[in-house]
């Protein structure tokens, strides 16, 4: 089944190949390990790149690789029922996180920051085991936006999401090519190309993350008065002032005297 090729998808098509070119995300020669959680926005990731891939002026590969992190009711099968009959070469990996997770977690306490942890370190070794290079991951234009206020409003701290940057192991290069694209375009051509989601099945996930919930909410709100909001608090962190900000550590040049 081919992906429906309407105003949207060149939308999501052309974002994402800016992207790459912008911040020299794919380059000849590479295998990229593409997260696929069964969520909305791993999926369009997985078909955007591959659609790039077909036409691209340089040659790279792409594995789709799964996390089962033991959750009970984890859907594996339909992930790998869609991969398998889109003919993506893919990986489906069973740990035991759920266990490590139930025998580690202080009562009260929310999965998902011991679970992001453990996935995010699966997803390394898994992507180096498979002889990958890179490693993309589906987060939008929302998750780095959402992710600088979160910094500012909590933690107090000038920090979003980097396109792309060397992972915590030195070996492998996470990428994130959807930097541009929307969480209301993902949502409709998720829909509209019928791709399988399936819920991760965390007892918990979707009510822990409230602090996310609210800088989506704010957003949201914003946007009825500022359309662009969104765009213009991503366009600030690759438009930064040094000499204005008040971090001792930065270089800044003494100012011009009279």
């Amino acid at each position: 089944m081919e992906l429906t090729e309407d105003k949207r998808y060149i939308r999501i098509k052309h974002a994402v190949g800016k992207a790459i070119g912008d911040y020299g995300l794919i380059v000849e020669g590479d295998r990229i390990a593409v997260g696929v959680s069964g969520g909305k926005d791993s999926y369009t990731l997985l078909h955007i790149l591959e659609e790039l891939r077909r036409r691209a002026p340089v040659k790279y590969e792409l594995v789709a690789i799964t996390i089962d992190s033991g959750y009970p009711g984890f859907r594996t099968d339909i992930i790998e029922d869609h991969l398998r009959e889109r003919g993506f070469a893919y990986h489906m990996e069973t740990t035991d996180h759920y266990d490590i997770i139930q025998s580690k977690r202080r009562p009260g306490s929310s999965y998902c920051s011991i679970c992001a942890r453990l996935k995010r370190g699966s997803l390394y070794t898994l992507a180096e085991r498979l002889g990958c290079n890179k490693l993309a991951l589906g987060h939008h234009l929302d998750d780095f936006v959402e992710t600088l206020l979160l910094n500012q409003f909590f933690v107090g701290s000038l920090k979003a999401m980097a396109p792309g940057m060397l992972a915590d192991n030195g070996k492998i290069t996470v990428i994130r090519p959807l930097v541009y694209v929307e969480e209301q375009d993902i949502i409709p051509f998720s829909r509209q190309n019928r791709f399988p989601v399936v819920c991760c099945c965390c007892p918990v996930c979707g009510s822990a993350d409230q602090q996310r919930k609210k800088m989506k909410e704010l957003l949201t709100n914003l946007q009825k008065s500022y359309p662009h909001v969104k765009r213009s608090l991503l366009r600030s962190l690759a438009n930064v002032h040094p000499r204005h900000l008040l971090d001792t550590r930065l270089e800044k040049r003494p100012e011009a005297r009279p």
